[in-house]
């Protein structure tokens, strides 16, 4: 350990995207959260102190977004412009301040309905050759496209329009996609360009190979997430720490960014069901020698629930529990007093596949008072507790300034 960091309090927030859902019959009526197998999270409760949090205050999108803006203090209100260039910040592009970025996915259209958001997770050296080709074909003094991860990408629409309805991809699974196309001021050069893109697509050689493999093409593009560059004030300037962010998606390392915190990159991390966990758990404890605060984000739980598919749920959860929280855990014995926040930033039901707007259980442990209950981890607990942070953003200065402050 560093001469800096020692005896100084340590923060981790773990948070598994997604995690919480509703009562299932095919799990007896408990939710994928009470059926896991999660002996790390279940330690953590039964010392902590939980609660339920609204993350998406109302008038608000039940996205990722939104959510972790309010994770991590940030009232939305104040300060959430859109996802897409917040992504941009992850991904080097520089935005002008009337530049308008939209998050560009690689989708699979079929029948004239979404048949799936992600193009069967397409790999992101493929990906990037789309990209690129769409950039070469449709790019012109406006407009610009970026390649991102797997099936995320970005466009720039220079001194563009923002203010239009473009509905997430994830949201209209299954379901006929020209009544959600982008709607309102500036929504004909959206259509346009989703239109001219399936055109290079459709015949592309990607998309032959993946044809001719049994997977679904990325035969289209779906611009949504819409905004303007954001501006945050740093957790440095707000707390006098310093952090990171580990995550294997641009949302997130994008919000860090903003936030000061120093996004690390973690060989094998995917945002899949693949993704290295004990490699984002040694990268968080890494950290933590020489930083004061990490913010470790799992994405698997959530592509989980989009796809409906409870057992992957399940999986994803353990794995969390396993290979992130429970090393985690082990680290944090060596570095001296520390707290942890561990939640999801919204739920996503498997009945809905979608985000979920309902609150999310969370728990603070503080190791220099440890609780002495039988509580497991899961959204029950979190009601019982009759604890509700309505304003979640609020959270982050109570897990922070107590701790600083010692309680």
């Amino acid at each position: 350990m560093s001469e800096r960091s020692a005896g100084k309090m340590k923060y981790v927030v773990l948070l598994g995207d997604g995690m919480a859902d509703r009562p299932l019959d095919v799990l007896g009526g408990r939710t994928p959260l009470q059926a896991a197998r999660t002996p790390n999270m279940d330690r953590i409760a039964a010392g902590g102190s939980p609660g339920l949090i609204r993350t998406v205050p109302d008038g608000f999108p039940a996205g990722s977004d939104v959510a972790n803006l309010s994770v991590l203090g940030y009232d939305p209100s104040v300060y959430y412009t859109g996802r897409a260039p917040l992504e941009a910040a992850s991904m080097s592009v520089k935005l002008e301040a009337a530049d308008v970025a939209f998050r560009c996915n690689l989708v699979t259209l079929a029948e004239a309905r979404m048949a799936d958001f992600s193009a069967g997770h397409i790999s992101t050296g493929e990906a990037r050759a789309l990209i690129t080709d769409l950039h070469q074909a449709l790019a012109d003094g406006q407009i610009a496209f970026y390649p991102g991860v797997s099936y995320r990408h970005l466009m720039v629409w220079q001194k563009g329009r923002r203010d239009m309805v473009c509905t997430p991809p994830h949201d209209i699974t299954g379901q006929p996609f020209k009544r959600y196309l982008p709607s309102g001021e500036g929504h004909e050069l959206l259509n346009d360009l989703m239109l001219r893109a399936q055109g290079v697509l459709r015949d592309h050689p990607v998309n032959r190979r993946r044809t001719d493999a049994g997977k679904r093409p990325a035969n289209a593009i779906w611009l949504w997430g819409q905004g303007l560059r954001p501006c945050l004030p740093t957790f440095q300037e707000r707390y006098g720490l310093t952090g990171a962010v580990i995550s294997a998606v641009d949302l997130l390392k994008g919000i860090g960014i903003y936030a000061g915190l120093t996004p690390l990159a973690v060989p094998g991390a995917t945002g899949y069901f693949d993704t290295n966990y004990r490699g984002k758990a040694q990268a968080a404890v890494k950290a933590l020698q020489e930083m004061d605060f990490v913010y470790v984000h799992v994405e698997a739980p959530d592509e989980a629930g989009h796809m409906g598919d409870v057992e992957e749920k399940l999986r994803a959860i353990e794995n969390f529990d396993e290979k992130v929280v429970g090393p985690i855990w082990s680290g944090l014995q060596d570095l001296g007093e520390f707290r942890i926040l561990l939640l999801p930033d919204h739920p996503t039901p498997i009945e809905t596949r979608t985000h979920s707007r309902a609150m999310s259980p969370f728990v603070i442990f503080d190791s220099r008072e440890v609780r002495a209950s039988q509580d497991r981890y899961d959204e029950e607990t979190a009601r019982r507790s009759g604890r509700v942070v309505d304003r979640g953003f609020t959270l982050m200065d109570e897990f922070v300034t107590q701790g600083q402050s010692g309680r």
